[in-house]
């Protein structure tokens, strides 16, 4: 598998206006909470926590216009860094991914607590409160190669229970992010074994591709749909895809950064590539070669675009198909 055009893709999609949101109801503001009055689950969609990756702002734009609200418990929908978002610029797509770093990075308590202060790092204490409110949260992402969407969790029991029950997108990968801080589905409240509370990453595609709103959408509503947090009928008139799909299960068992700025794959690999062979050339980092660690590798989210430092790719074995 290979996409010879892994650096570069058309602009297929356009961002939504998310201006009127702005006021949000929760003094937080792009934060909406929508409450039905009747017991039940507190469930959160969350987009934009890249503010480059505009599928996931669809989805929750789509939410928003057509009304969606809680037949139990509560549904919170939020923009994560929206600062970053109104960097957006379809000619330049890459530099609005976050304003002065990345705020899927600092969801540990020495960061939010220390004295360091980034306007991403402000966003994130102030979404801080609300994180440990929820119950359930769906955190929409998008991908740089046309990779087929997958989930992302930490692993725990809960976590990949959550996944299943979800049932889209087909792949899940469990394991940590392997880059120094930690992503917001990895922050204390998710990341505790002893509540129930648990988040999901999807990545939904390749960032601009048209293909990655309709799966924003349909996962948002699937995730909505198996927590009994939206009407089965709306759910089902408004799905892409109607019937889920089988889903198979990997472990993240590596994760390779760039040791120089001359990280070089060996093809232009698009993700899920399978190694039979342990051994198997993968990249060269300024003539240090990556190999496959053991048989029947999986590759998951190559990054060509990976500088010194900046993860460049995972490696996975199925764990359940």
């Amino acid at each position: 598998m290979s996409d010879k055009n892994a650096n570069s893709y058309p602009i297929e999609l356009t961002a939504p206006d998310i201006s009127p949101y702005r006021a949000g109801n929760t003094g937080i503001e792009y934060v909406h909470t929508f409450d039905s009055g009747r017991p039940g689950p507190h469930v959160m969609i969350s987009a934009l926590t890249h503010g480059n990756e505009i599928c996931g702002a669809i989805a929750v734009d789509f939410l928003f216009k057509h009304g969606v609200r809680p037949p139990q418990g509560k549904l919170t929908l939020a923009f994560v860094n929206p600062e970053a978002h109104a960097r957006w610029d379809p000619s330049n797509p890459n530099a609005s991914r976050f304003v002065e770093e990345d705020i899927n990075r600092v969801w540990t308590e020495d960061q939010l607590d220390g004295p360091r202060d980034t306007a991403d790092l402000r966003r994130a204490r102030t979404l801080r409160p609300l994180f440990h409110e929820v119950d359930y949260l769906l955190d929409l992402h998008s991908m740089g190669t046309r990779h087929e969407p997958v989930t992302l969790c930490y692993g725990l029991q809960k976590e990949r229970d959550l996944a299943r029950k979800v049932g889209y997108p087909a792949a899940i990968a469990c394991g940590p992010v392997f880059a120094p801080g930690k992503r917001i589905i990895e922050y204390t409240p998710f990341n505790d074994t002893s509540n129930g509370r648990a988040a999901l990453l999807v990545e939904c595609g390749q960032h601009w591709e048209k293909s990655a709103g309709d799966v924003a959408l349909d996962t948002s509503l699937y995730f909505l749909k198996a927590l009994d947090v939206v009407e089965a009928d709306f759910a089902q008139q408004h799905l892409t895809v109607k019937q889920p799909p089988r889903q198979r299960m990997m472990d993240v068992t590596d994760g390779i950064a760039a040791q120089t700025d001359s990280f070089r794959f060996a093809q232009n690999f698009i993700g899920f590539e399978h190694f039979p062979k342990a051994g198997a050339l993968v990249a060269t980092d300024d003539g240090r070669e990556i190999r496959t660690p053991y048989d029947d590798c999986i590759l998951l989210m190559p990054n060509h675009r990976a500088r010194k430092g900046q993860r460049a790719v995972r490696f996975t074995r199925l764990v359940e198909g």
